[in-house]
């Protein structure tokens, strides 16, 4: 019994060409040797089919004649309906029906050159594809959410190639990031191959860059925290105390009995960010202060200052 053209494609015979090709390129890609060594007579067959099918005058032939009249050669009476009258032959060459079909847009990344232009048939590599640039994108995070740690669901879409090994679809996905404590700006999230796919490319990796946003009364230094307290000058001389509530929700009072020069600051250990390593480690606070000067002042504020800073 001679081949069936249509069970090798996986087609009914009302197919149309784009049928054929849209058939021989999924069952080309799927069994092409270098994926499964055991298919390489199949793959012959898938060659041929489509050899004869994506022809008009061989189809015609085949489908009037069968393979017995395609191979045989048409009588001469048939000849003038448009028959192929010469007998048919398959130039045996599967790898090369496979090179001019996707010609230059190569469905393998390690495709030979050579072979694609002699047609001796380059075998692709398994692992010869390429994989794509990362993409880069901001994580924006509160500093709250880096104090405390916390869970971010982020949802993409990504293209996804589907069964068929040729065609591609838009999906959407959530991607889970468990935010550590004490996380630092720049800090980078990666999820390998979550990128688009494609057939001729490993999909790209997806970078999240850690991007802080500001606080409004905290700026972060690192593991430090830096509180700015606004005082006067009057403060400033004499001492006070600053009322500071954390980020974790605590209002600790803290005592300045220095005099608060240009460029004085005071520490305040363990007051600050977690560390990263250590969740219960934390790195200190940092007052700063901010003095307000009075605008004038009358003469006799001036005499009693004066008389005031030289006892």
């Amino acid at each position: 019994m001679g081949i069936d053209y249509y069970a090798v494609l996986e087609i009914n015979r009302n197919a149309t060409d784009a049928d054929i090709k849209k058939s021989y390129r999924r069952l080309a890609l799927k069994n092409h040797p270098s994926r499964r060594p055991e298919a390489s007579d199949l793959f012959h067959d898938l060659a041929e089919a489509y050899d004869v099918l994506s022809d008009l005058r061989k189809k015609a032939t085949y489908d009037k004649f069968g393979e017995e009249g395609l191979k045989g050669g048409v009588p001469q009476e048939f000849a003038g309906n448009g028959a192929w009258s010469s007998p048919y032959v398959f130039h045996g060459n599967p790898s090369k029906t496979f090179t001019l079909f996707f010609g230059g847009d190569n469905p393998f990344a390690d495709f030979s050159s050579a072979g694609a232009e002699d047609g001796s048939g380059g075998v692709p590599s398994r692992g010869g594809k390429t994989q794509d640039g990362s993409i880069e994108r901001d994580l924006s995070l509160t500093l709250d959410d880096l104090y405390h740690g916390c869970t971010k669901k982020i949802k993409i879409s990504r293209r996804v190639m589907n069964e068929d090994g040729y065609t591609s679809s838009i999906k959407e996905k959530i991607l889970s990031i468990a935010v550590k404590p004490g996380w630092n700006e720049g800090t980078r999230v990666t999820f390998p191959e979550e990128g688009d796919q494609g057939p001729n490319s490993v999909p790209a990796d997806i970078v999240f860059i850690v991007r802080q946003k500001p606080h409004l009364w905290f700026t972060r230094q690192r593991n430090n925290l830096v509180y700015k307290a606004s005082i006067t000058l009057e403060m400033a001389l004499t001492g006070f105390s600053v009322d500071v509530e954390t980020l974790d929700g605590r209002l600790i009072n803290i005592p300045i009995n220095d005099i608060v020069h240009p460029g004085y600051s005071k520490l305040v250990p363990g007051e600050g960010m977690p560390l990263s390593q250590d969740p219960a480690l934390r790195g200190d606070l940092i007052l700063t202060f901010d003095t307000q000067f009075p605008p004038k002042l009358s003469p006799e504020s001036k005499r009693l200052i004066k008389h005031a800073l030289t006892l």
